[in-house]
């Protein structure tokens, strides 16, 4: 909120030109009164950047699947849903998360494996997510507020570095930078772990606030 003349206005930060309507719905998920995202996740939920699972739970220890998380980046950043076929073999037009591949895939958020396949439903890793995080940052112009590092360096200090794979090491470079992931515990970066529901709604709200978004 901004106060122009005694009269209050929302200030609202957009990836894009449309029209706009403010919303307040506040979540109070029963299941996260007691973890350590509880702020997070109600917030995130209550801007409708994700969703809950129903009977007022969000299931925070879930882990997340590729489909799931690029519509959470899609609706996180506000971009305009676009639909039509994607170019995934495996991605449905009737498939809910169609429309949010589609847009993903358009903004050169997501890419396919080799088979030319997008496996929505498979769990996401860290380094995956970490990749499509790192290419969102070029989206919301924070990449380029990043001094000049190599990645090589940045990954240095995490025993298990050499299990990230070659593709993905820029982008946990960039993300780890941003200070928008972190080692799954002190010196642990886990990039082949998957990541759960808690921890995504996390990423996104770091990603949204070091892009003065939020």
């Amino acid at each position: 909120m901004v106060a122009i003349d005694g009269k209050h206005f929302a200030k609202i930060h957009s990836l894009t030109n449309s029209t706009y309507f403010v919303v307040q719905d506040p979540q109070n998920f029963k299941d996260v009164a007691t973890h350590w995202a509880k702020d997070i996740v109600n917030e995130m939920a209550s801007r409708k950047v994700i969703n809950g699972v129903g009977d007022d739970l969000f299931n925070p220890n879930l882990e997340i699947t590729r489909a799931e998380f690029a519509a959470i980046i899609v609706r996180g950043l506000g971009l305009k849903l676009e639909s039509g076929t994607t170019s995934f073999a495996d991605v449905k037009v009737s498939d809910w998360y169609n429309d949010a591949v589609q847009t993903a895939y358009s903004y050169k958020l997501i890419n396919g494996f080799e088979d030319g396949a997008f496996h929505p439903t498979d769990k996401i890793t860290r380094e995956q997510a970490m990749s499509i995080i790192a290419k969102a940052m070029v989206i919301t112009d924070l990449k380029t507020k990043l001094p000049a590092k190599e990645a090589s360096e940045l990954l240095s200090i995490y025993t298990d570095a050499n299990e990230a794979s070659d593709w993905a090491k820029s982008g946990i470079a960039d993300s780890l930078q941003a200070g928008i992931i972190t080692g799954r515990s002190g010196n642990v970066l886990a990039p082949q772990a998957f990541i759960t529901r808690a921890e995504v709604a996390a990423i996104i709200q770091r990603l949204l606030q070091q892009s003065d978004l939020i």
